[in-house]
């Protein structure tokens, strides 16, 4: 067990602000929807998307343009946006039309950097929609009419696979696998997330990480498996998780840490916060949230969960990688569970927790924020290294005269290693390639103001479908690296010998933000497209 919770509190109560490390900014006033789910493009454009049965947004649909639903609860002629497009460079706002409910749906971006969306509520339990980013201002969201998923898929998660195809795993009432495209075997069954549903349905949204050995590590409530999708069969179950259901709505949440080379042959896998067992049946909104964490490596021929306490209770925690490698831990509350006005006392302390550290000093609380970001908040890894903070809308409508209302604001967070004392270490990426083949070795051009001292890493992260507290698809891949050589006669410039991933169960195929890190502060990153 790591140090007890209540010993980082004792030392950081005595802090200010200014002293902790982090600082936020606003990046929009008002994006006009809630976003509940969120995915950055290749073209350093976010789609935010909320569900469209919750009646007027704040944003309008372009003139003539609106939905016509007669089974709406609210709107059977809705001319408002429940989907928008932000440009990262303009800080424009564009409406996206979205036609079936896309509540709590899952998503994946496939191999050519399509986003594909499946599943929801109501009219859109079986849709599959996709929205192929653009360089222009006219994409927009299409959804499928040839073809619908094989099972109705509400709070399901996706992971695309090494072939480019995509898993869609479990959901409401279906414990079973099914892919896009379609195989001819159809639906897989998975007795597992059955057997983890309690009357809590704690096995929902259930954590999806592709492992390097091809399989999937799959967990729900607190146990899981590793699944071979191909033959459908349980290769192995993991021990229990100690501290209680994770998965929705007790609302943990999961990272896959860095895979890292020469032979990217281990994967851990931690696991953090959620709420106390049972809370969501006795809408409990004030019973404090438990902060324990757990890793594994799922890759272990004998793995065990290695339990550790983090700073805070947390509930609704979203955990995404940075390009270092650490992990960040950002949004939600202190106290409740997730669900409509089932929670309070919200965490606004970021938390950054730092694999590589002893037990005991991985975590390290950061500059809170002051917004509050609760149920149906998200938070994503921008490319120039930043966290953009969407959502939170604990309500069923939007409400906004309430102790914590509909959240339309865009905030970014900026860890430590883009504070201004270690600007001048920011490394520039100048030469890459657009893309790359497995296994195939490439040179990178970077400069920075300083001289470089060491090696400077080259990792690369993909764009994961943000919701409910799980970044979908989620990896960060350290590549391996030759030592940064001066360029002749050009100052403060370094060719970097590449080695890209080996196969595509390391990285499957598709664009990747590529950071270079000099002593632990990340460039502004460049797609790159891994293909076969």
């Amino acid at each position: 067990m790591g140090v007890p919770s209540t010993i980082f509190l004792v030392f950081f109560v005595y802090l200010s602000r200014a002293d902790l490390p982090g600082t936020w900014e606003l990046l929009h006033p008002n994006a006009g929807i809630a976003s509940m789910h969120t995915a950055v493009t290749r073209y350093n454009t976010v789609i935010l998307l909320d569900r469209t049965n919750i009646g007027p947004s704040r944003k309008l649909l372009p003139l003539n343009h609106c939905r016509h639903n007669l089974n709406d609860r609210l709107l059977k002629r809705d001319c408002y946006a429940h989907s928008v497009l932000f440009d990262l460079t303009t800080n424009e706002i564009r409406p996206l039309m979205i036609q079936t409910d896309t509540w709590c749906s899952s998503g994946q971006f496939l191999a050519d950097g399509t986003l594909l969306q499946t599943g929801g509520d109501l009219d859109g339990n079986r849709k599959i929609r996709k929205f192929v980013p653009c360089e222009t201002n006219d994409c927009d969201w299409e959804e499928l009419s040839d073809v619908e998923l094989a099972t109705g898929r509400w709070y399901s998660t996706n992971q695309i696979l090494p072939d480019g195809s995509v898993a869609i795993v479990g959901g409401r009432g279906e414990s079973s696998v099914e892919f896009y495209p379609p195989k001819p075997t159809g639906v897989s069954q998975l007795p597992f997330l059955a057997d983890m549903a309690d009357r809590q349905m704690d096995n929902l949204y259930p954590y999806v990480h592709l492992l390097p050995d091809g399989n999937l590590f799959i967990f729900a409530n607190n146990r899981a498996v590793l699944y071979a999708y191909d033959s459908n069969s349980i290769v192995r179950e993991y021990p229990v998780l100690d501290g209680g259901p994770r998965n929705y709505p007790s609302a943990g949440s999961s990272v896959m840490l860095a895979l890292e080379g020469p032979d990217y042959s281990t994967a851990v896998i931690v696991i953090c916060g959620g709420a106390q067992y049972g809370v969501y049946l006795e809408k409990g909104t004030d019973t404090p949230a438990h902060g324990s964490c757990g890793r594994i490596v799922a890759t272990n021929p004998n793995p065990v969960w290695e339990m550790e306490d983090m700073a805070f209770g947390r509930v609704m925690g979203d955990m995404l990688m940075l390009p270092t490698g650490d992990a960040l831990i950002i949004n939600g509350a202190q106290a409740g569970t997730q669900g409509f006005e089932l929670a309070s006392n919200p965490c606004l302390h970021p938390i950054l927790y730092r694999p590589h550290e002893p037990d005991g000093l991985r975590f390290m609380v950061l500059n809170p924020g002051t917004v509050p970001r609760m149920y149906h908040s998200t938070a994503n890894l921008l490319p120039d290294g930043r966290i953009l903070l969407a959502g939170s809308n604990p309500h069923y409508f939007y409400k906004f005269d309430t102790e914590f209302p509909t959240e339309l604001r865009l905030e970014a967070f900026s860890p430590e290693y883009l504070s201004l004392d270690r600007a001048n270490l920011r490394p520039v990426i100048e030469g890459y390639p657009e893309t790359i083949n497995y296994g195939q070795g490439f040179d990178m051009v970077v400069s920075a103001e300083l001289p470089v001292v060491g090696i400077i890493e080259v990792n690369m992260g993909n764009a994961p479908f943000a919701t409910h507290s799980f970044s979908q698809g989620q990896r960060l891949v350290k590549l391996t690296v030759t030592s940064a050589i001066p360029e002749p006669d050009s100052e403060g410039r370094y060719r970097i010998g590449v080695t890209a991933p080996p196969n595509a169960k390391v990285a499957p195929p598709g664009f990747y933000m590529v950071f270079a890190v000099n002593q632990g502060v990340p460039s502004v990153a460049r797609w790159v497209q891994v293909i076969s």
